[in-house]
């Protein structure tokens, strides 16, 4: 993101919201992301001959992706080898090999990390039909260039996205090697050294597997989007529109978090970022309007996360779910739509709730800028949005949705600035999307070629099917216990991993265990990304809660905590849509084949849900319309888990209880006010 654009006057009108926030200028957005965000926290800071060497290569990338997604791209193996390319010469660039390497230029051994990158994956750039030929056989020559490159992928990959991931890769290579003296149900032949580098190195089901694939084309472009997005000033408007629309509410900057970072979140994709970027206006105009520090935390940590479930982006994981389920990517974000509005939703009432019991007040109306005068100014903004959703609707690949996009955003942003005169989208803020996009897209590469090796020894191993088997054989074959399994190593696996990686290692491995239990396959993976997502929030690794804290200067643990009880939908709404698919407007008939239902037949779970979500809201935050007592706490939990069961005479009687506690603590104001 332009942390300049979003840490600068925040809103258009900077006069009128100077006075309500204490935010220090001082606050180093540069420093917080270094300290909670590995992929784009520890950059160097490059300058002279090679900072403008490195700004070249990243602009190259991103114009060799903008071409290829708008005539055609190259031989599978070519467009993805030159991905792994750039990513890695730009990861080898920027990142630093240890906390205490320099951090003003690269060294030594990263330009001969460099040269040998060159090397390795150019000889697949330049030679695939030979390669095709060769029908699986390996060459010495092969040998040593597959090895390597698997080791290359390993070392950048730690660079970049931290070492959980790469120990997970070798784990799973190690597992292909030594079958035969594996355990019972995980036991294999085994598989010669020649046999792995092949699979991994020179075929499209390694390195340069799916998951490269896809961030090769999808999930570059989407990236790119993103930051030609910030660079027109999207993150600022998205900003002032939600202080301006919020503001007046009793939850008034809370809320104001709730929309700005779940609209930001929705094309940024990375939960420590949005915290970060948003919370620096945010976080302190919470705790000045009567907040506690660790609350504050708690909702920005919270709304900047889900952005990683709310489409279109859906921290690019949504574009390798669609082709590891065969499904459009179009029909991906209309079903993951609901839960994510859920999500938001929950955290929304649970900040309404917090700010009744504690007796905020909004910010008066007229001290607040118009939306009207805000979309007047800049409501051209939201066009390349709406132009997306129209491509993807209209049946474009989301390549060449991007594409179009990208286009009329700098085409929009170059007629506007001319009619302004004021020059605010040229030929600078053109190269500086290219390189911020380039830079931002390095994390999710390397992650997607280390990934793609634990695929590569999944399918290689059939892994996938002997975890699926022995997870169903634990829960004794029965769906809750599965599911409850499945969350907690979707939990655990998210702490260490980024969302990209997670995702890719549990729909190998988790998802078929879920789909032998009839679970919808659309519902199988959108359950296994909400709860690695959700991981960034959960304690003891929680590393949005923590950027957050570090901004409110509050106990991070006590974020965390507080986090998970604001998010406390999010690990409910998931057995909802896995127990009933209609929540995702899907359905599973005829041994698997899905169908696809229209919304109408949505919205009876979908009432359920959030009247269900204000009683969960109202037990675990001890208010409804006033405090509520033991004894009223313990129902409404009671109601909360009955109205989000589906059922018509579950739903009447959590209505019922509602209904009930709301009359009673109705009465019991008018008794105490009489």
């Amino acid at each position: 993101m332009n942390k300049d654009r979003i840490t600068g006057d925040l809103v258009t009108d900077a006069e009128e919201i100077a006075s309500l926030t204490d935010r220090p200028e001082a606050m180093d957005v540069d420093q917080l992301l270094e300290e909670y965000d590995k992929e784009t926290g520890s950059l160097r800071k490059l300058s002279g001959i090679i900072g403008r060497v490195a700004a070249f290569i990243a602009i190259a990338m991103s114009l060799f992706h903008l071409y290829t997604a708008g005539f055609g791209t190259l031989l599978a193996s070519r467009q993805r080898s030159l991905h792994i390319i750039f990513a890695f010469v730009l990861g080898l660039l920027f990142y630093p090999r240890s906390p205490k390497a320099r951090k003003d230029r690269p060294e030594i051994i990263d330009f001969f990390l460099i040269a040998v990158t060159v090397v390795v994956f150019g000889y697949l750039f330049a030679f695939p039909e030979m390669i095709a030929l060769k029908a699986g056989s390996v060459s010495r020559i092969d040998l040593i260039l597959g090895i390597t490159a698997i080791f290359l992928t390993l070392i950048v990959t730690r660079r970049v996205v931290g070492i959980a991931l790469p120990i997970v890769a070798v784990v799973f290579l190690l597992y292909a090697y030594l079958g035969p003296h594996m355990p019972g149900l995980l036991a294999h032949r085994g598989f010669s050294i020649n046999r792995i580098v092949s699979h991994m190195f020179l075929g499209l089901e390694g390195i340069l597997g799916i998951p490269l694939g896809v961030s090769a084309t999808f999930v570059f472009m989407f990236i790119l989007f993103g930051a030609v997005l910030d660079k027109t000033g999207v993150g600022k408007f998205f900003i002032d529109i939600a202080f301006a629309a919020t503001g007046f509410f009793r939850s008034g900057p809370a809320m104001t978090a709730v929309l700005a970072s779940g609209l930001m979140g929705s094309i940024s994709g990375s939960s420590v970022a949005n915290t970060v970027t948003t919370g620096a206006f945010t976080i302190p105009l919470m705790k000045k309007t009567g907040y506690k520090p660790y609350f504050a935390g708690a909702v920005e940590a919270t709304a900047s996360t889900g952005g990683q479930i709310m489409p279109p982006v859906m921290g690019a994981a949504a574009f390798i779910m669609a082709e590891f389920t065969g499904v459009s990517y179009g029909q991906i974000i209309i079903s993951a739509s609901i839960p994510a509005l859920l999500y938001y939703f929950a955290v929304g009432v649970m900040v309404h709730l917090e700010a009744s019991k504690l007796g905020i007040q909004g910010i008066p109306r007229d001290e607040l800028p118009k939306v009207s005068k805000i979309l007047k100014r800049e409501g051209y903004l939201l066009l390349p949005l709406f132009s997306i959703i129209y491509f993807l609707i209209a049946g474009y690949t989301p390549t060449k949705a991007a594409f179009y996009a990208i286009i009329l955003s700098m085409v929009i942003a170059v007629i506007v600035g001319l009619i302004r005169k004021d020059n605010s989208f040229g030929i600078k803020e053109f190269f500086s999307a290219m390189e911020t996009g380039a830079k931002g897209a390095i994390g999710v590469a390397c992650a997607c070629a280390c990934a793609g090796m634990i695929v590569g020894v999944v399918t290689l191993t059939g892994l996938g099917l002997r975890i699926a088997e022995l997870i169903v054989t634990l829960a004794g074959g029965n769906l809750l216990l599965t599911l409850l399994f499945t969350m907690v190593a979707s939990i655990i696996l998210g702490m260490g991993l980024p969302t990209t990686a997670k995702y890719i290692v549990l729909a190998t491995m988790a998802v078929p265990a879920l789909i032998k239990l009839d679970v919808n396959l659309i519902a199988a993976h959108l359950f296994i990304l909400y709860f690695g997502v959700v991981a960034d929030i959960t304690p003891p690794v929680a590393l949005a809660a923590y950027a957050g804290a570090g901004i409110a200067g509050a106990s991070p643990m006590t974020t965390g905590f507080q986090a998970v009880k604001l998010a406390l939908a999010a690990f409910i709404v998931p057995y909802l849509f896995a127990i009933d698919p209609s929540l995702i407007l899907v359905e599973s008939v005829n041994g698997g084949v899905i169908n696809f239902l229209p919304f109408w037949q949505a919205i009876p779970i979908i009432l359920s849900a959030i009247l269900g979500i204000i009683c969960l809201a109202a037990a675990v935050e001890g208010y409804l319309i006033d405090y509520t007592k033991f004894y009223e706490r313990i129902p409404l939990g009671i109601a909360a888990l009955l109205l989000l069961k589906p059922g018509l005479i579950t739903d009447a009687i959590g209505l019922a209880t509602l209904l009930a506690v709301y009359f009673l603590q109705k009465y019991r104001q008018k008794r105490t006010v009489g």
